[in-house]
């Protein structure tokens, strides 16, 4: 097959990113991979450096104000398009969405549209009436959640599908437990401390400030012991203004953005995500999964689909600081317990987020779509 994946963000990308670079890894040896993305991107630079992988650099800008940049990335991508003739197009959001249908005008034959949908952000009016009705072939879902979502949309009549994320398990392997000593010192030389942490990013709706609100709620001892570690970007002004009014400051850690997440992850007693808005099944949890961490998740969205409420981590309310706060002190006062939650948390994902189902999934998808008529 000829695979076209493309992706609008222009700077990290978060977990599209990750998305699209391990599917064109894995994928390139066996299929023709290209990857679109906007200069200076993440995953532009990312998927260059695969093999065998070919790169496009891609604009997919949006809004009224930009439509003299609007129209030279659909020409520059409708050129590549028309050159290559792909059998599957790969969309990953709304930006890259829209342009890549008004690329693909007057080629024919159309290659078949698949867009993922990542998130829980809206999709209603007549412009996805008429994205879903006429141009887009299948859409995938990265949760059950958003798959029930999707069927409440126009894009019902795409035949939504959910396909869990996966995440490499090899890679994201646990650390040898001197190892992970090693790097937990980083943080606290506080052999009784409770260190919990997230890779999941700073943005407002990861809702990490949730943690100050939990904390505050346990006894001084209990909180003296609790440290958090929060990495991606440096937290905004108003976000650290309420470490400080808790005093908290010598308890949150922040490494900011990682390239390789996992010595961090390796040094954590549990993860968190802790979202409440706009997250759908999450990488980061998953990945700390698969390094044998136990995961606190709100109910909100996918998030409780990744998890086993006391076998593997915890399910909390979103804002729910006291049931935090709570979870915090069963960790506090079973120590003991958590290496082995993590082992099954390991298990857990070796067995259902590994890459080779997903990619699997994904390819099933594709082979169904090109074995079936296309759509009027």
């Amino acid at each position: 097959m000829k695979l076209l994946y493309t992706n609008f963000h222009s700077g990290s990308g978060g977990g599209h990113t990750t998305y699209v670079r391990e599917l064109a890894r894995e994928l390139a040896d066996r299929h023709e991979v290209h990857v679109a993305a906007p200069p200076g991107s993440r995953l532009l630079l990312e998927a260059t450096a695969l093999p065998g992988v070919h790169t496009l650099a891609q604009p997919f800008p949006n809004g009224l104000r930009r439509l003299r940049e609007r129209a030279a990335a659909i020409r520059q991508l409708h050129d590549y398009l028309r050159t290559h003739r792909f059998d599957i197009v790969h969309v990953n959001g709304s930006a890259d969405h829209r342009i890549t249908i008004a690329a693909l005008r007057g080629i024919t034959p159309r290659p078949r549209l698949v867009l993922t949908k990542h998130n829980t952000k809206p999709m209603q009016g007549l412009q996805h009436v008429w994205r879903a009705r006429f141009h887009t072939d299948k859409v995938i879902a990265v949760c059950d959640y958003v798959c029930r979502q999707v069927l409440a949309t126009p894009y019902r009549v795409c035949q939504p599908q959910t396909v869990y994320n996966g995440v490499d398990t090899h890679y994201y392997a646990p650390f040898t437990a001197a190892d992970a000593r090693a790097q937990r010192s980083r943080f606290t030389t506080d052999a009784d401390a409770l260190l919990i942490g997230s890779n999941a990013g700073t943005a407002d709706y990861k809702s990490w400030t949730d943690m100050v609100g939990a904390m505050v709620l346990l006894n001084e001892d209990e909180r003296r012991r609790v440290h958090v570690m929060v990495a991606g970007q440096p937290p905004a002004e108003h976000q650290l203004a309420i470490v400080r009014a808790a005093g908290l400051e010598a308890q949150f850690h922040f490494p900011g953005m990682l390239e390789d997440v996992r010595p961090v992850v390796a040094a954590l007693d549990a993860g968190f995500v802790i979202s409440h808005a706009t997250e759908a099944i999450s990488f980061a949890c998953r990945e700390m999964m698969s390094m044998a961490k136990p995961v606190m998740v709100t109910d909100y969205s996918g998030l409780p689909e990744n998890v086993r409420h006391g076998l593997d981590g915890w399910l909390v309310p979103v804002h729910g600081h006291a049931e935090m706060a709570e979870t915090l002190r069963w960790m506090l006062q079973h120590r003991d317990a958590l290496p082995q939650m993590g082992a099954a948390a390991h298990t857990h994902a070796v067995k259902e987020f590994g890459m080779a189902l997903f990619i699997d999934r994904i390819l099933a998808v594709y082979e169904q779509l090109l074995a079936s008529k296309p759509r009027p």
